[in-house]
């Protein structure tokens, strides 16, 4: 008859140090979903849906009293081929959003972003204006309809937390 007990323990021991190890390399939960929240692949997919390197462009998004902003700029001025996917990215997006497709968004995020059930349900009280700006470009988002309008800060202050661009979370 052979002792198990010493091979039991080994195995036990271990386990919990390869538990303990995975315990270590857990993502940090996000702040507002209690979802695990990582920047990395979230950039990976930014990259793929919108056609440009996150890390070389800066997001912005203000809440206004009147809907919010969208900005999207090449950090490097010179950086042409940036500056012109951030414009096409965003005059897409405009049109999308106005038809009530959120598809990229969802992409981007791996998740439905707060607000947008209510910004599709009222997508015929937003409108959605496409500009240029000197390194990329903007969507100026406007509505009168007050649950539109909290729905579009919903979204504006999500996109914020999520792409951690510093930008007030207040109405600007």
């Amino acid at each position: 008859m052979t002792n198990r007990s010493p091979r039991r323990i080994a195995t036990i021991a271990a386990c919990l140090f390869l538990l303990a190890r995975s315990a270590l390399a857990i993502p940090q939960q996000h702040e507002d979903t209690g979802r695990q929240h990582d920047t990395t692949a979230m950039n990976t997919r930014g990259a793929h849906v919108m056609g440009f390197d996150q890390t070389k462009t800066t997001h912005h998004f203000t809440p206004t009293k009147t809907g919010g902003i969208i900005q999207v700029q090449a950090n490097d001025p010179s950086d042409t081929a940036s500056r012109d996917h951030i414009r096409m990215h965003l005059e897409h997006i405009s049109k999308a959003f106005a038809q009530g497709d959120f598809t990229d968004p969802h992409e981007v995020h791996a998740e439905t972003p707060p607000g947008v059930p209510t910004m599709k349900a009222h997508k015929d009280k937003i409108t959605y204006q496409f500009e240029s700006i000197a390194k990329g470009a903007k969507v100026i988002i406007t509505t009168e309809d007050p649950k539109a309008l909290e729905a579009v800060h919903d979204y504006l202050r999500y996109q914020i937390r999520e792409h951690k661009t510093g930008d007030p979370l207040d109405i600007q």
